[in-house]
């Protein structure tokens, strides 16, 4: 085993290092909190062809293999403080590497050359009011009529939703089969009659990503648009999840090393009783945590996205992963409140803010709760 980057991946992630800095953290504050998605930002992510990092090169993407593109994302996150902004490129991705797997050429040319550029802006829909982590309890129906599917249902927490141009929607199309075939996968447009948006949810944190909920009410969609082929869409799905959860455990390493740093560097400017407080054992014990739940889950990530570099399903080790970096990301987050103290409480300090929002990562993409279960169901229990 080689666990050295290459010169290529360190000048990779220290020009993100770079740009990120010097480019993405203005007017944060203010934009977390009126909830604001700076577009002007994400624009300036796709300059950097951050967008186009897993879109083949016939599309004009600048396709590079998964473990480069976790290094990245795990770069950017470290040195752009809106998480918001992150999450969305994730799910820009995530929707980039789908149609790229299982798009026809027609889906691939028509879609992929914009959303790589970062000129269209992609969601997936999958959650619904009822249907969380149980994804097969799912309501939204698509029905043939004639050329068409007719679309009803509505969908909700949506990322990207309330700005997607493109949505790749997972709806019930034989609901007497659901997991072995009953779920199809559809490519939506934002005009696309019978669709509608609702506004973006006013949220705890990941304020400046956009959420929201998606309505189908005779919502036509051409059999030219269904991703893949009927009935695969559970697999589609198997499949994606993986990539998700490893972009965005890359991104809570980002932040976890950020946060480390941080406590660090306030452990020793802040001065109680005589000395650093970096000196007293019950801060230095948060900090060592923090740096053993870091490099334990770099080498999580790192085998997840080799593994899925190498053509392999990672369902145990993504599900790990997840568990393990998402929880590993809150601790730190509160333990880093706990170290500022009242400081740590105050907006203009933005450890309040990190904690917000990461809280959140052990509920999207599968909560604590689920993963838990696929690692004792794998295990054998």
């Amino acid at each position: 085993m080689d666990f050295s980057l290459s010169k290529e991946q360190i000048l990779f992630q220290k020009s993100i290092i770079d740009f990120a800095r010097k480019e993405l953290n203005d007017n944060l504050i203010e934009n977390d909190e009126k909830g604001s998605f700076s577009l002007k930002n994400w624009k300036k992510c796709a300059g950097m062809d951050i967008l186009s990092i897993q879109c083949p090169v016939k599309y004009g993407g600048c396709k590079e293999d998964f473990l480069t593109t976790v290094l990245g994302i795990e770069a950017l996150s470290y040195a752009c403080k809106d998480s918001g902004l992150v999450h969305a490129i994730a799910t820009q991705l995530c929707c980039i590497i789908l149609l790229s797997l299982f798009g026809n050429e027609t889906q691939k040319e028509k879609h992929l050359p914009n959303l790589s550029k970062g000129e269209k802006i992609a969601a997936q829909a999958i959650t619904e009011p009822e249907a969380g982590s149980d994804v097969l309890s799912m309501q939204t129906a698509a029905v043939i009529s004639g050329e068409y599917y007719k679309i009803n249902g509505s969908k909700t927490f949506i990322s990207n939703g309330p700005l997607a141009d493109v949505i790749i929607l997972f709806a019930i199309t034989n609901p007497n089969r659901r997991q072995l075939g009953g779920v199809s996968s559809f490519i939506i447009q934002k005009d696309q009659k019978g669709l509608r948006k609702g506004e973006p949810l006013d949220k705890m944190g990941l304020r400046t990503m956009h959420n929201g909920e998606l309505f189908f009410d005779d919502c036509l969609v051409s059999h030219d648009d269904i991703l893949g082929k009927e009935g695969q869409g559970m697999a589609i799905f198997g499949d994606v999840i993986e990539f998700e959860r490893t972009i965005l455990a890359a991104a809570h390493l980002g932040t976890m090393q950020r946060i480390l740093e941080m406590c660090i560097q306030y452990g020793k400017s802040r001065r109680q009783f005589g000395q650093p407080i970096e000196k007293f054992q019950s801060i230095s014990n948060k900090i060592s945590d923090m740096k053993v739940n870091l490099e334990l889950g770099k080498m999580m990530l790192y085998k997840m996205a080799w593994m899925k570099d190498q053509g392999r399903r990672a369902t145990l080790e993504t599900s790990i992963g997840k568990l393990f970096i998402s929880e590993s990301l809150k601790k730190a987050c509160l333990e880093a409140i706990q170290i500022h103290g009242g400081y740590g409480y105050m907006k203009e300090y933005e450890v309040e803010r990190e904690l917000r929002d990461g809280i959140a990562s052990t509920i999207y993409s599968g909560t604590s709760e689920l993963q838990r279960n696929i690692i004792s169901s794998m295990a054998g229990v």
